[in-house]
């Protein structure tokens, strides 16, 4: 079992979100659904991006990060931009 901490970004406003799951494909579905609070305002939206870890642990103290720490974030989605 793999963990993905992943990127989406909304075609509708250009913004993005970061989160974590165990099926990437599935809750990549569940958003673009609008199952999902936090994003069903923001539909369609694409996978940008996105990292495995072994643990879920792993994968949620990335997201805490990415989340939280204003440098990482840049980084993370730096990439993409640049």
């Amino acid at each position: 079992i793999m963990f993905y901490v992943y990127l989406l970004q909304s075609k509708k406003d250009k913004t993005f979100y970061i989160g974590q799951a165990e099926n990437l494909e599935e809750r990549v579905k569940r958003h673009n659904s609008g199952y999902v609070f936090s994003t069903k305002k923001k539909i369609p939206l694409d996978l940008i991006r996105h990292e495995q870890y072994t643990t879920r642990e792993e994968a949620r103290w990335r997201e805490y990060l990415l989340k939280h720490n204003y440098l990482e974030k840049k980084k993370f989605i730096g990439t993409i931009i640049d």
